[in-house]
C-alpha cells in the first residue's frame, strides 16, 4: 500500500513538472523563421508585383500566417498596406503604433527602414495564440518601396 503512495506522488510530481515546462520550440515561431517568412515575402512580390501578392500575404491559412507569426507591411509613408494577424489595421498609420509602456515602435521601425534597411525592433505586444502581453521582436527589412515585419515573442 505504501508502495502504491510513493508512485502516485512520483507521478504526480513527473506531471506537474510536465505543466511547468515551456512550450516545445516548434510550438512557436524563431527569429530565424520571421526573418524567413520577410525574405519569402520579398520574393514573391518582385515575382508576381504587390497587388498579386497580398491576397497571400493576408490569408490566414496559406504560407505568410505561421503559428505566432505573421506578415506586415508598410508603404514607404508608413501606412499598413497588409496585416496578416489583423486586416483592419490596414490602411492605418503604423508611424505611430506605441506598446504598452509607451514606446514609440512605429517609429523605430520608419528609422529602421530610412537608415540600415534591417534590423530588430523589440516591444510589448499581446500574444495571438495566449493573449497575454509578452516582450516581441520584430524583424525588420525594406525592399524597394516596401517594408516588411514579422516578429516572434521572447517566451
Amino acid at each position: 500500500m505504501r508502495y502504491l503512495k510513493i508512485i502516485a506522488a512520483i507521478a504526480a510530481l513527473c506531471a506537474a513538472y510536465v505543466m511547468a515546462v515551456p512550450a516545445s520550440a516548434g510550438e512557436f515561431g524563431t527569429k530565424e523563421e520571421a526573418v524567413a517568412l520577410v525574405k519569402r515575402a520579398i520574393v514573391r512580390v518582385g515575382e508576381v508585383g504587390f497587388e498579386a501578392a497580398k491576397p497571400e500575404f493576408m490569408g490566414r491559412n496559406g504560407k505568410y500566417f505561421d503559428r505566432d507569426m505573421y506578415l506586415i507591411m508598410v508603404d514607404k509613408n508608413g501606412t499598413r498596406i497588409v496585416h496578416g494577424q489583423n486586416p483592419k489595421l490596414v490602411g492605418k498609420t503604423y508611424v505611430d503604433a506605441v506598446d504598452v509602456n509607451g514606446k514609440e515602435y512605429g517609429k523605430d521601425v520608419m528609422r529602421i527602414a530610412a537608415g540600415p534597411g534591417t534590423g530588430w525592433v523589440s516591444f510589448m505586444f499581446k500574444d495571438p495564440i495566449t493573449g497575454n502581453v509578452l516582450p516581441k521582436e520584430n524583424y525588420v527589412e525594406r525592399a524597394g518601396d516596401y517594408i516588411y515585419l514579422s516578429g516572434v515573442y521572447t517566451r
